[in-house]
């Protein structure tokens, strides 16, 4: 009798326990985005905690908090106590370029909770539409005769868009002087006016400026042709091999969240970026949902923090 008592107490107490556990969330959450609001980030992160607090049931408070190449926010979240009440975005800059870029950081890349990918903006290499280069081509022969005279822009030291043009230069074997701004939008307004020979530019930002014919885009650096411009050849197909460039981003958490609360959140994230309206939304501002479990984006954040390391320490590029 005292063992069925015992028995019956433990199940008793195990079951308690598990749905207090199952509870979560039992209160709004915090998504950290790295930037300033009214971004492309900041616009996507919006969108999906919409559907994320139908799912969750619980507010999903975005904020921003910006700086130092996403290194604000992302140490914020690291330092976050791991109980599932704070996550972010974090990028291709937080995951694949600091760790080359900078010789120490205030967070650790490999001490995050990776809970799913989020989106990815492709990156296209563009020029004005008064430019005398109609082709890729016609732009490596160029740089390649007046080695250092071609500029490009690019949203900044240490952006996808500079690193991208690294990229370029290496695999196209072509010197061109880079030109760094403070934001997508004053570099991409100097190329329309000629100030710079070319420049990368990402999907969402440059997309108006393409479509009222102010830029002219040679090639787009994914390794198909982009729906919204099916006339515009891959880096492939213009002669330039193994060049593949995105600014992606995901959702991670601090090191140590309980998986209840990861598993959760991918099934909800990976849901809503699948639904229709999402998907419409996200793919008229010109970027890709990148729908991933939490272990596959690990895997692609590894392999792309691999790949641009190679890429930053042969164009030997420090911000410190």
């Amino acid at each position: 009798m005292l063992k069925l008592l015992r028995a019956m107490l433990i199940l008793s107490a195990t079951g308690v326990a598990g749905l207090a556990h199952a509870a979560w969330p039992e209160r709004s959450v915090q998504w950290v985005v790295p930037y300033p609001a009214g971004g492309g980030s900041d616009v996507i992160a919006r969108l999906v905690a919409t559907s994320l607090e139908k799912a969750l049931g619980q507010t999903v408070v975005v904020e921003n908090k910006p700086g130092a190449g996403t290194i604000i926010g992302a140490s914020y979240i690291q330092n976050a106590k791991p109980d599932g009440y704070v996550f972010g975005t974090a990028d291709s800059g937080t995951l694949a370029f600091n760790p080359w870029l900078y010789s120490t950081l205030q967070y650790d890349p490999l001490k995050f909770t990776y809970i799913g990918g989020l989106a990815r903006f492709p990156l296209m290499l563009a020029v004005n539409q008064d430019s005398p280069y109609k082709t890729v081509q016609d732009l490596i022969a160029a740089a390649r005769k007046d080695p250092g005279k071609l500029t490009a822009s690019s949203a900044g030291a240490g952006s996808p868009h500079h690193l991208a043009l690294e990229m370029f230069k290496q695999r196209a074997g072509a010197d061109i002087a880079h030109v760094p701004y403070k934001g997508a939008a004053p570099a991409i307004q100097d190329l329309i006016g000629g100030q710079v020979s070319a420049g990368f530019v990402d999907s969402a930002a440059a997309l108006s400026n393409i479509k009222a014919g102010k830029l002219r885009v040679l090639a787009v650096a994914t390794p198909e042709r982009l729906a919204l411009l099916p006339d515009v050849p891959t880096m492939a197909e213009a002669g330039v091999k193994d060049f593949n460039a995105y600014a992606w981003q995901g959702l991670v958490g601090p090191a140590g969240m309980p998986e209840d609360a990861v598993d959760r959140l991918n099934a909800d994230l990976q849901a809503a970026l699948k639904s229709e309206d999402v998907q419409a939304r996200i793919t008229g501002m010109g970027v890709e949902p990148m729908p991933m479990s939490a272990s596959a984006f690990k895997a692609y954040a590894d392999k792309q923090r691999e790949e641009w390391g190679g890429v930053i320490k042969a164009a030997g590029i420090k911000l410190d």
